[in-house]
C-alpha cells in the first residue's frame, strides 16, 4: 500500500492499494474512490468492541474497503482544519489517542477503547473517560486539530497540558490529572479546574486547537430565530 497526505488547512490522505489490500475506517469516512474497490460494513471485532469505540468517539460500525484490482485509490479527508499524522504500529510502538482521532488503518492494526487509569482523569481531563489505543502492526492515520507539536520527554520529565490539547502519545507515557492550585487561578485563570499531566519517558503530540474551542468561537456568530 502506498499513501499520500496532502492539503492545508483541510488535509486528506489518498491510499493506493493493490488487489486484496484493504483498510478500515469509521462509517462515512470515505470521500472518494476508484471503481474497483469493494465496501463491507460491520462492527469490526464484535458488538462489544464496537460499543467501546462509540464511547471513544468513533462509530459502532466500521467500513472495510478492499481493492479488487491493482492500482486502486481511495481518499479520506479530515473533518476540521488541522493535520493528518501517519503512525507505523509494531512491537513496542503502540499509541494512545484522543477521542475521535482515528481516521483509518490497515486491518493488522487494532483499534480499542481504553479507560483512563483514574476516574478523575476521565471526568475532568478534557479527553473523556475513554481514549483510543492503537496496537498490533501496520499503518494507521489520525486526524488532529490545528497545528501539532511533538515533545520527547525524558524519564521523569513532566508536561502540563490544558484540557483537550493532548493529541496522542506513546503508550509508555504516564497520563494523570492535576488540580489547578489557588482560588483566583481556578475562577479567573481561564484554564478550568484541572490540567493533564504527561510524564516521560516517551513522545507526546499536542494540538493547538480543539473542536470544542472552535465551536465556542463560532457559536456567537450563528444567527438565532428573530434576528
Amino acid at each position: 500500500m502506498q499513501y499520500r497526505v496532502f492539503g492545508n488547512p483541510f488535509p486528506a490522505v489518498s491510499l493506493r492499494m493493490n488487489r486484496g489490500e484493504s483498510i478500515y475506517t469509521q462509517s462515512g469516512g470515505m470521500s472518494w474512490m476508484t471503481d474497483s474497490i469493494s465496501m463491507e460494513t460491520n462492527t469490526h471485532g464484535g458488538f462489544m468492541k464496537g460499543l467501546g469505540r462509540m464511547f471513544s468517539g468513533d462509530s459502532l460500525f466500521m467500513a472495510t474497503y478492499t481493492a479488487e484490482q491493482d492500482g486502486q485509490e481511495i481518499t479520506l479527508t479530515a473533518s476540521l482544519p488541522g493535520e493528518i499524522h501517519t503512525l507505523e504500529i509494531g512491537p513496542g510502538k503502540s499509541y494512545i489517542a484522543q477521542k475521535g482521532a482515528f481516521l483509518c488503518a490497515q486491518h493488522s492494526v487494532n483499534l480499542d477503547a481504553v479507560l483512563t487509569k483514574k476516574i478523575s482523569s476521565g471526568m475532568f481531563g478534557g479527553e473523556g473517560f475513554v481514549l483510543q489505543r492503537l496496537s498490533g502492526s501496520g499503518t494507521a492515520f489520525l486526524e488532529l486539530d490545528g497545528t501539532v507539536c511533538e515533545y520527547d520527554l525524558a524519564p521523569g520529565q513532566r508536561l502540563k497540558v490544558d484540557s483537550g490539547n493532548v493529541a496522542y502519545f506513546e503508550e509508555r507515557v504516564k497520563y494523570s490529572i492535576e488540580t489547578v492550585k489557588g482560588f483566583t487561578n481556578i475562577f479567573f485563570g481561564g484554564e478550568g479546574l484541572f490540567l493533564t499531566c504527561l510524564e516521560g519517558p516517551g513522545k507526546v503530540w499536542l494540538q493547538t486547537m480543539t473542536a470544542a474551542e472552535l465551536a465556542n468561537k463560532i457559536i456567537p456568530y450563528i444567527p438565532t430565530s428573530g434576528k
